[in-house]
């Protein structure tokens, strides 16, 4: 994949993997071979997060498409490879800020319609947390789906700001959550 062309994006938008497609099965140790690497690159590139996490639910038979998916995670890489995290410089004493971001797909997975949720917390505009996990309930709504992925997001966020406490010896105060539906604001 060195002289492939890049992508775009890591994924195709609104795509549809499943289970349970026809089409003939490939060697499912090359593949859990190839997602073991990915997922590891995850941890430092939290923009595949979402992406490694879908093609990793068909590690059992993986299919063509399954291995289409992985290599346009390959494609997107390749055309990404100077992107990486930077942690910039603070003024001492300054107030550190951290931002959550969180998002929920309703219904994502076309086998058992659960939905993906996920967040992201800056720090001083840095990422220093992500998560891209497939929620354990099926939401009825969309609104249920982000509400779900808002308190999964809470729960990091006590724990960042209780760990951020412990280490500088100062009171954080509130951290922001931005969450992208309206419905799911209100509800909490």
């Amino acid at each position: 994949m060195q002289n492939c062309n890049h992508a775009v994006t890591p994924s195709e938008p609104r795509q549809q993997l499943s289970k349970s497609v026809e089409e003939a099965e490939i060697d499912p140790t090359k593949y859990r071979s190839l997602i073991g690497s990915l997922r590891y690159l995850c941890n430092t590139r939290p923009d595949l997060a979402y992406s490694v996490g879908v093609v990793s639910r068909f590690m059992q038979k993986p299919k063509l498409s399954h291995l289409a998916a992985a290599k346009r995670i390959l494609r997107y890489i390749r055309g990404t490879m100077d992107y990486g995290i930077l942690f910039p410089n603070t003024d001492k004493g300054k107030q550190c800020e951290l931002i959550a971001y969180t998002d929920s797909n309703w219904c994502g997975d076309a086998d058992d319609r659960k939905s993906t949720a996920g967040y992201l917390f800056l720090l001083n505009n840095a990422p220093i947390a992500w998560c891209s996990k497939k929620e354990s309930v099926v939401a009825l709504s969309s609104c249920e789906a982000e509400y779900i992925a808002a308190s999964l997001c809470a729960c990091q966020a006590i724990w960042l700001v209780n760990l951020m406490e412990e280490m500088t010896g100062e009171d954080h105060g509130s951290v922001t959550m931005n969450i992208d539906n309206i419905s799911a604001i209100n509800f909490g």
